[in-house]
């Protein structure tokens, strides 16, 4: 029997994220971008700052990627509960060095019903919570490219 959550034909969601994460990270070194996996960067309010890891990054070119492989339910319902991760990461970008370059880098997953991508529905739905300068790139798995749409 499947693990509840689970995505279809994966052997771990862990398993998942980190292949999409390959995935990124090798288009980015397509356009002549080398990112690090688990990219530190001090974030936080005033003065306060802790380190915290982003998906991707690089300090010299200053770029962090937070990557996100979610899809529409089985259903072709909204995964809420895993937009609000996608709501955590604005949270970091909003509070990460004003001089970075900051990329949120989601799989193209288009509804059936109206043929709206997740990530088209994010931007729509929660644009005042993104910070400004914040990239969205789709990534399509089939041409195995990547386009901005934000």
């Amino acid at each position: 029997m499947g693990k509840a959550f689970q995505r279809i034909g994966s052997v771990s969601n862990a398993h998942v994220g980190l292949d999409f994460e390959l995935k990124a990270q090798l288009f980015f070194r397509g356009q002549g971008i080398l990112l690090e996996q688990n990219h530190k960067v001090m974030v936080g309010v005033g003065g306060i700052k802790k380190p915290h890891r982003f998906d991707l990054g690089c300090s010299k070119q200053k770029i962090i990627v937070e990557c996100k492989s979610h899809r529409w339910t089985v259903g072709d319902n909204v995964p809420s509960a895993k937009l609000t991760v996608w709501n955590e990461a604005m949270l970091y970008f909003h509070f990460s060095p004003i001089d970075y370059r900051k990329i949120m880098f989601t799989l193209k997953d288009k509804r059936e019903k109206n043929d709206k991508t997740l990530c088209q529905y994010y931007v729509n739905r929660f644009e005042h919570l993104i910070p400004e300068g914040v990239e969205f790139w789709e990534y399509d798995e089939n041409a195995m490219n990547a386009l901005r749409i934000y």
